[in-house]
């Protein structure tokens, strides 16, 4: 009997202890689970949280390839025109399609109220103005930072020329330089040659310059030439060109012009200066020219015998009194 007891007993304690042990082991699990689903909801957040930025870092990435992109296309041209067509391109795709101009002028801007309005500035200057119609506001920047690759273009097109005109041109009369002047002349007679033309070479030489230069100065005598080179460009044709030989000797090319008609054009530019006095500061100036002829083919087809001839020319014109023209072999 006895025996019986002790096996119920321990039977109902066996099944307290199992249950109890149950229980915890069912918290413990219950603990564990809502701890991996804490961790399991950290690690979710931190892995959305990464590709966020991986997103945003993407983005970020694109930006730059495209600023690298637009700066390296934009950059291989000096056209504005052609620059503001890649400029599209590249903001149609990563702005959006709106209305792109390059406007000159502020009066210009006037007529485009309400456009988001980019200056192009160089040297403190406005050279322009890049302007958006229809654009969201939220991509904003994003037109400023792609319009700024365009100014970079535009300003390496504006110092080339600027380069390109101090390398070709004097920077006192903007005639041609010499050196330049001598290569478009070997141009002249190559092209002359093959359509069988004529053209006159002129050389002209400012009369007394260095008694006035002397009288009056230097800026007096700077004047004089720039004012006497703008009065000769106004005298010939825009397929003539005229140069800076060295001091106050100029050179002229008549394209296309024979021996009669180069005596002609010539008398009309010694007159266009003689017959009008220079103002110039507080003086009135008058201002004469003697002008050596000489013509391709006849008097020479290299450079050198044609400005040899025309030297000679210009030494008989100043032989004979100055403000005279003579032509070579007359």
């Amino acid at each position: 009997m006895f025996s019986i007891i002790l096996f119920s007993v321990l039977t109902v304690m066996v099944s307290v202890l199992a249950d109890q042990l149950l229980r915890l082991l069912w918290q413990e699990s219950k603990h564990r689970r809502e701890w991996l689903e804490y961790e399991f909801k950290k690690k979710s957040e931190r892995l959305n949280s990464i590709k966020d930025e991986n997103a945003l870092l993407t983005d970020v990435a694109e930006q730059v390839v495209a600023l690298y992109d637009i700066t390296k296309d934009i950059c291989r041209t000096l056209s504005a025109e052609d620059m503001l067509k890649i400029f599209k391109e590249y903001a149609y795709k990563y702005v959006g399609r709106g209305d792109y101009r390059l406007i000159k002028t502020e009066e210009g801007l006037r007529s485009f109220s309400g456009y988001t309005a980019l200056p192009l500035t160089i040297k403190n200057r406005a050279a322009g103005y890049l302007i958006a119609g229809g654009i969201p506001p939220r991509e904003i920047d994003k037109f400023q930072i792609l319009g700024q690759q365009l100014l970079i273009g535009i300003k390496r097109s504006y110092f080339y020329n600027k380069v390109q005109e101090l390398a070709i041109t004097d920077s006192l009369t903007q005639a041609y330089t010499r050196r330049y002047f001598l290569e478009k002349l070997d141009v002249e007679i190559k092209r002359s040659e093959k359509f069988k033309y004529s053209f006159a070479f002129l050389m002209l030489d400012i009369d007394h310059f260095k008694e006035q230069n002397d009288r009056y100065g230097h800026l007096v005598g700077d004047a004089i030439l720039r004012d006497a080179v703008k009065m000769l460009k106004d005298s010939i044709r825009q397929i003539d060109f005229i140069g800076r030989y060295g001091g106050e000797e100029l050179s002229i090319v008549l394209t296309e012009t024979g021996r009669a008609t180069a005596k002609i054009v010539a008398e009309r530019i010694r007159e266009s200066l003689s017959s009008k006095p220079l103002n110039i500061y507080d003086e009135s100036l008058q201002v004469t020219v003697s002008v050596g002829v000489s013509v391709y083919p006849e008097d020479g087809q290299r450079p050198k015998e044609l400005i040899e001839k025309a030297d000679r020319a210009l030494y008989a014109a100043k032989e004979q009194g100055r403000n005279k023209v003579c032509v070579y072999g007359d």
